[in-house]
């Protein structure tokens, strides 16, 4: 009778733990939404279906207000020379042809109806945002791809695309900067009278201190699996002889890592969150005392196809960190995949003979295969590098504090691994 009664209870509560599941991922679009309404970026509509395939006229209608657009609407009396687009969405689509935002199925034909897939909303948005397929900064068949790979949405869109995913793309989009600039989409908005700093704050755009959630969409896809390779017998066979992780600072593919974590490599590859897989070309800087080493990641990955940058995390050093203060780690524990975990620091400057620099204590969870990976405050700044952890203590993990990188000179041409390899073994020789 027990089992039974406990099978049943499994059974609920496998079923209670299911529902929230798929209502969470209906009510977070729902939120965003009505977000975006307040901010006068989507139209009110009680009777709006969320889950309705979007059309490329709605598309348009989007772009053009998350671009502050409808405040300024001088299309410079251009027509697109579309004949199938409705008058309600006939200047938006105006507006955005002039622009190079957006084309045609043809000449005269807009496809006004046509439903929406990932690369081709993406396509629109990144050149929104200053980027340009023609000039080399994306591919439109990779389109999807190249927004999360930079940051821009908090996933990786595919296939079509409903009014929910437009609005979580559009809701990730505004703390996104135009290209080259340090001016947010949000704060363009704010600047052209579209919506106000009061309903943004209120709307808790404007806190920077982000949730685990926001952190782990805007900033796990600037982490990497870092696979190692000792032996030419193991770059032949693509046999890794250990795993770590890493995390760009630089949208052209410069990155940090422990030095530990390449020790002794003559090859490593970066994955990322979606599987492509680049090779590190450079070690620009590294110290073995600190136990940081900066590398340069190539742009062309495994398949021969090239990015134009990838996302990244700003570093701000430990000069502000206290006891107490929330923390998040970011990196390949186990080597299962990219993760991240949440905690506070214990201690700002802990001493360690392994260390030449003191390292910050924390509790947020790492295991083997994280060291390399970024420790985060709560405005997804990096203080540290997530290094080791007492075996015996309980949450007692080490970063080593990020600060002698952000004085490196990274303007050098470095060294390959094999070269680092080679130059620390003649210091052992020594």
């Amino acid at each position: 009778m027990k089992k039974q009664l406990l099978s049943a209870l499994c059974a609920v509560m496998l079923l209670i733990c299911a529902v929230p599941m798929a209502s969470a991922q209906t009510g977070d679009a729902a939120r965003r939404a009505d977000a975006l309404t307040v901010l006068h970026l989507l139209s009110e509509d009680p009777g709006r279906d969320l889950t309705a395939p979007a059309t490329r006229a709605q598309a348009a209608v989007l772009l053009v207000r998350l671009a502050g657009g409808e405040k300024k609407p001088d299309t410079d009396g251009w027509f697109a020379g579309f004949r199938d687009v409705p008058d309600w969405a006939r200047t938006a689509v105006n507006y955005a042809n002039r622009r190079g935002w957006i084309s045609g199925v043809s000449n005269v034909q807009f496809d006004p109806n046509g439903h929406l897939n990932a690369d081709a909303w993406c396509a629109m948005l990144l050149r929104m945002l200053g980027y340009s397929d023609k000039t080399g900064d994306f591919e439109i068949s990779d389109a999807a791809a190249f927004a999360w790979r930079i940051g821009l949405t908090g996933r990786q869109l595919i296939g079509i695309l409903s009014m929910g995913d437009l609005a979580e793309a559009i809701y990730d989009a505004l703390d996104f900067c135009y290209k080259g600039t340090e001016t947010t989409v949000l704060s363009r908005l704010m600047d052209l009278g579209v919506c106000t700093a009061s309903a943004a704050n209120a709307l808790g755009l404007l806190n920077k201190d982000y949730t685990a959630r926001q952190l782990a969409d805007r900033y796990l896809s600037a982490a990497f699996q870092l696979s190692l390779y000792e032996t030419e017998e193991q770059v032949h066979d693509e046999v890794s002889s250990a795993d770590a992780s890493g995390f760009f600072i630089s949208a052209d593919g410069l990155a940090v890592t422990n030095y530990h974590s390449i020790e002794d490599s003559i090859k490593a590859t970066a994955t990322l969150l979606n599987g492509e897989t680049y090779e590190v070309e450079r070690v620009l800087y590294y110290d073995t005392g600190i136990d940081i080493a900066v590398i340069k990641v190539s742009r062309t990955n495994q398949s021969r196809r090239t990015t134009s940058a990838f996302n990244h995390l700003c570093l701000v050093g430990t000069a502000d960190i206290r006891p107490g203060d929330p923390v998040y780690a970011i990196g390949n524990p186990l080597g299962l995949g990219l993760a991240i975990s949440s905690g506070i620091i214990g201690s700002t400057a802990h001493e360690l003979d392994r260390y030449a620099l003191p390292c910050i204590v924390n509790s947020a969870d790492i295991s083997r295969g994280s060291s390399g990976g970024a420790l985060m405050n709560a405005h997804g700044q990096v203080i540290g590098v997530t290094s080791g952890a007492y075996t015996y203590g309980n949450n007692m993990y080490l970063a080593v504090p990020v600060d002698p990188v952000m004085a490196a000179d990274l303007t050098v041409s470095g060294w390959t691994l094999k070269e680092v390899k080679a130059i620390e073994a003649a210091k052992g020789k020594d």
